[in-house]
């Protein structure tokens, strides 16, 4: 068996209610921390083959497309403080979390920070970093890593990160999630597992 999670069944699209043979889905909650914990507490009572954390989206800047779908080829712990040059974190402190999962979908890193980015400015600080910005996608790539258990994570781009973020997600969000479920099932990600 292997494992489809989310932050809320909504990510999931039709796998909600539908889910491909041998995949069973779970949500994991908003957040890190949050999706960190689930995670493990999945792994140790379902004990799947591998892990695909599906989702949604924001992105810095144009290097990525409204409702572009891809593959998190690494998840990466930052934060806007952390950017501005007001906090660090310590040396031994784990910040990126690699895909263990091979997957269709074009590769890109993806900004897993605490909160959602409401300025422009964060925006284009953060974009160093990543193209796109994502809550839960360090805490599960972490929970897997440690458990041994193979994972990858599939987003839809869904808003532009700024203050139109919120309005742009409620509007897109669910169109977003069917469009990613689409191009997964197109690419044959799901039969080949």
């Amino acid at each position: 068996m292997r494992l489809l999670l989310s932050a809320f069944a909504p990510e999931l699209g039709p796998l909600a209610e539908d889910p491909p043979p041998g995949w069973e889905t779970a949500t994991v909650g908003i957040g890190a921390v949050t999706a960190a914990v689930a995670t493990a507490r999945l792994l140790a009572e379902r004990q799947p083959e591998a892990v695909l954390f599906l989702g949604t989206c924001g992105r810095y800047d144009e290097r990525l497309a409204l409702f572009e779908c891809l593959w998190a080829s690494e998840a990466i712990a930052t934060s806007l403080e952390e950017r501005r040059g007001g906090a660090y974190r310590p040396g031994l402190e784990r910040i990126r979390w690699i895909s263990t999962l091979p997957g269709p979908l074009p590769p890109r890193a993806v900004a897993v920070v605490p909160a959602i980015t409401k300025t422009s400015e964060g925006a284009a600080l953060l974009a160093s970093v990543a193209p796109a910005e994502h809550l839960e996608l360090t805490g599960v790539f972490a929970a897997c890593h440690a458990a041994g258990v193979p994972c990858g994570g599939a987003l839809v781009v869904v808003n532009d990160v700024g203050p139109e973020a919120p309005i742009q997600w409620k509007a897109n969000h669910a169109e977003g999630s069917r469009r990613l479920v689409e191009a997964l099932r197109a690419s044959g990600f799901f039969e080949e597992a």
